[in-house]
């Protein structure tokens, strides 16, 4: 019998009993690698979308009041522990206020000029809705205003809103386009401010924007301008860089442009962007 025979069998039992234990210690190396990643916040389940609850401040275009507030406990609703406090005034308020380091997480805007000049301060904006300006005149228009051309009578008190608000801006485009000088007995400071000037009898007549006379009932009456002399009013909503609720601002601005915001915003006459 050969010397090295005993040590060849004891070579090959080691090597069957280690190739024997392999497929043991993989197996249980699998079960530690299973338990490990099922501890694992990140991979139990998928990461969600939705953002952290927060308070948001939303500066918004007068215009906008009543629509917003509706939109506001629409949102809410969704998305629970989420609480929108709105402030309205003329686009161009709105702007000072955010140049002035208001807190303030989102903005919406009346026209783009007003939002172009703010670029530094938002994020990048998308337009929600669009609008159109009509005449309010009082009740039952006794000055029988037909047009555009009947608010030149100096006979007629025209309010207006100030130049430099979107509305004022909008009203003197189609009134220069048409060659109609106006004298108005006064200047607003936003569309609301007209309207209501306009409700009390304050003033025979003004220039607004469709939506704002659907809840004047017959405190005015609404003379409508022709597409072809008239303007469109485009609004931009931007988050705000300097937001201390960045993503849940975002999130806002994004929702403005769903199915159910929009559906909100044409129910209250607004048209799609």
């Amino acid at each position: 019998m050969s010397p090295f025979l005993p040590l060849n069998r004891r070579t090959a039992a080691l090597t069957l009993s280690a190739a024997l234990l392999v497929p043991a210690l993989a197996a249980c190396g699998s079960g530690d690698d299973k338990k490990d990643t099922a501890a694992s916040p990140s991979a139990s389940a998928p990461a969600s979308a939705e953002p952290k609850a927060a308070n948001l401040t939303v500066l918004a275009a007068a215009s906008l009041t009543d629509v917003f507030k509706t939109a506001g406990a629409a949102y809410e609703k969704a998305h629970p522990g989420t609480k929108i406090t709105f402030s309205f005034a003329g686009s161009q308020e709105l702007a000072a206020q955010v140049k002035q380091g208001a807190p303030a997480d989102a903005l919406v805007t009346a026209d783009t000029k007003t939002m172009t000049g703010l670029l530094g301060e938002t994020n990048d904006p998308a337009i929600i809705a669009k609008n159109r300006l009509v005449i309010a005149t009082g009740k039952g228009n006794p000055f029988k205003i037909a047009g555009l051309k009947d608010l030149a009578d100096t006979k007629i008190k025209v309010v207006l809103a100030a130049p430099e608000v979107p509305v004022g801006r909008y009203s003197k485009q189609i009134l220069d386009a048409q060659k109609i000088e106006v004298k108005p007995v006064s200047q607003e400071p936003n569309v609301r401010a007209v309207l209501s000037k306009v409700e009390l009898g304050e003033a025979d007549a003004g220039l607004v924007y469709k939506t704002d006379t659907l809840k004047s009932g017959d405190k005015v009456a609404v003379v409508e301008i022709p597409d072809a002399e008239n303007a469109v009013a485009s609004y931009p909503a931007a988050s705000l860089k300097g937001s201390k609720n960045a993503e849940a601002a975002a999130a806002f601005v994004a929702w403005l442009s769903t199915p159910e915001a929009q559906k909100i915003l044409q129910d209250a006459g607004f048209q799609k962007p």
